[in-house]
């Protein structure tokens, strides 16, 4: 009948008008809500050759972000390693407490408890100390979170040893010492932080995480706009560019300049550092009077260890990874490590090795070494900033390459290109691989001030693509170097505490447990060694390090 529609045609219409409604409120959210995990797309993407360090396309967002990682399936690690980094209980800091109730290492002890059975030590056998933390006033704590380094070491032997501390969370700890060499060893306490410092510290990683923070310049042809960037922003009324890598998840945002588009952002670098304590807590991070301070002992704070008591099978409660003798680092877990004290060894160790290096200026640090101590080996000059790089050294005669390429943001170098700015995981994902081709990674130091979880996920991204590089260059060698610990200021202790570097270090070491890499343990090897700590440790310690890296290669 005129006028009429069929009704299957009437239904079909329906269908059509669904269809596009859905379609247009899909692409009306999406242009409204960014969604900040990985595609599927993208995920596939990440076994491609081709992986740009960023979203080649940044997106303005006026979401905020959180911290968690952005595939679910890792949310229970996430979790099992937060618990492995878990603090013990510290006190409060009220805005009117009284310094003299906190812990002070002039009034605390430690004592060498008397070894059990013979009453003698023996090369093998174990020494522990208790240690009593009291306040001002010489009073007993009674909970713990102190922060405490110990290590045995014997000055005429040029020996040394880390300790491992133990926290009974009622005010006293028990350091526990491997006893490997025949002789004197003294034992040293150093108390790094009282635990009602590790109060104020967590509270600001709670409260100021983005306490450094970052700029980016803008520029498009004469018109340039400077905004401050960070893993994560205050959300405001002013619009982000999302820079987050689209194959990892690792985040990254800057608020979006005022005339300039977010593809218009040329260069990276460190904005600066907003303190934001009160005086009283200030006097909670003092030099010489609480902070990386050494604790008395009771008693005497030496022994003498006889030689080894051959009739005897003793199972050492303590693991360590190694230990100075003679100036020379000795390591325990079987490797033998080699002394290269010559160009010509390296040089030969390095033969026809292709030796990439990612990571902070702590292995930066390891690549000087070689171009300084390896004459034929001669580093081009690309004409980039000496703290950013990224560097290249060759040795033509015996087909070396050395390269070193510092990691992804927050990286708190001068101004970088943002080309330059790459993510270690993108960058393993581009490598071929094979026998003759180590890459070392070292990144730790420039997650300090952020919650434990953006480093873990900076971690999961780079463990899986080492695992992709195993996977398809199985012979590929993989060291990975842990954090140090290092001198300490006002400043250091807010941004980069070795509170800080303990979690991390221990969230390494766990993440990469039961992956086929090799840790260089630069936390003990600071550590056990007699010169004082350091950043960048110094060149004896950078030495051994280096006869490490090299055994680990040719051996």
């Amino acid at each position: 009948m005129k006028g009429r529609v069929h009704p299957k045609l009437h239904y079909f219409g329906l269908i059509v008008l669904f269809l596009a409604m859905s379609v247009i409120l899909f692409t009306l959210y999406n242009r409204t809500f960014i969604d900040l995990s990985v595609s599927k797309v993208a995920q596939k993407k990440i076994n491609s050759k081709c992986t740009p360090a960023v979203s080649t396309a940044p997106h303005v967002t006026k979401l905020g972000c959180s911290f968690y990682p952005l595939f679910p399936k890792e949310t229970a690690e996430v979790d099992l390693l937060r618990d492995l980094v878990a603090w013990p209980e510290t006190p409060p800091v009220p805005s009117n407490f009284s310094l003299n109730k906190t812990s002070d290492p002039a009034h605390s002890s430690f004592t060498i408890l008397p070894q059990k059975g013979a009453g003698s030590w023996h090369v093998g056998d174990e020494l522990e100390v208790l240690i009593q933390i009291c306040d001002f006033h010489g009073e007993p704590k009674k909970s713990g979170g102190d922060v405490i380094l110990a290590r045995l070491h014997n000055p005429a032997l040029s020996a040394g040893v880390a300790g491992q501390v133990l926290d009974h969370r009622n005010g006293s700890y028990s350091a526990v010492f491997a006893l490997p060499w025949e002789g004197s060893a003294q034992v040293e306490v150093t108390l790094v932080h009282p635990s009602e410092a590790v109060t104020v510290l967590q509270k600001l990683t709670r409260e100021q995480p983005d306490r450094i923070y970052f700029k980016s310049l803008f520029r498009s042809g004469s018109v340039t706009e400077t905004t401050t960037c960070n893993v994560c922003l205050e959300t405001t009324q002013q619009n982000l560019c999302n820079y987050t890598n689209v194959y990892t998840g690792d985040r990254w945002f800057c608020y979006k300049p005022k005339k300039l588009d977010c593809d218009a952002r040329t260069t990276h670098y460190k904005g600066g550092f907003n303190q934001n304590l009160k005086p009283l807590e200030e006097k909670l991070f003092q030099s010489n009077v609480n902070m990386k301070v050494s604790i008395p002992a009771v008693g005497p704070a030496n022994i003498t260890v006889l030689p080894k008591l051959k009739e005897e099978n003793r199972t050492a409660k303590t693991r360590r990874s190694g230990y100075y003798y003679q100036g020379a680092w000795r390591a325990l877990d079987g490797t033998t490590v080699q002394q290269f004290n010559n160009s010509a060894a390296i040089s030969q160790c390095l033969k026809g090795k292709v030796v990439h290096m990612f990571g902070d200026s702590t292995i930066r640090q390891w690549f000087e070494y070689f171009v300084k101590s390896v004459p034929d080996l001669k580093e081009f000059n690309l004409k980039n900033s000496k703290q950013n790089g990224p560097f290249m050294a060759l040795d033509y005669a015996r087909n070396t390459l050395v390269t070193f390429r510092c990691h992804g943001p927050p990286i708190r170098f001068s101004s970088i290109l943002v080309t330059q700015l790459r993510y270690i995981a993108n960058e393993l994902d581009g490598l071929k691989g094979g026998t003759d081709t180590v890459v070392v990674i070292g990144i730790w130091s420039h997650f300090s001030t952020f919650p434990i979880e953006v480093y873990i996920k900076r971690l999961l991204s780079i463990r899986k693509s080492v695992m992709r590089l195993l996977a398809r260059a199985p012979t590929t060698q993989v060291v990975i170097r842990t954090a140090n610990p290092k001198s300490l200021t006002l400043y250091e202790a807010l941004t980069n505490s070795d509170w800080y570097s303990i979690q991390r270090d221990k969230v390494l070491r766990e993440i990469f447990k039961g992956v086929k890499v090799r840790l260089l343990d630069a936390w003990e090897m600071t550590l056990a060694h007699h010169l004082p700590h350091n950043l960048h440790p110094e060149p004896p310690i950078i030495k051994n390090m280096i006869d490490v890296l090299l055994s680990y290669i040719c051996f």
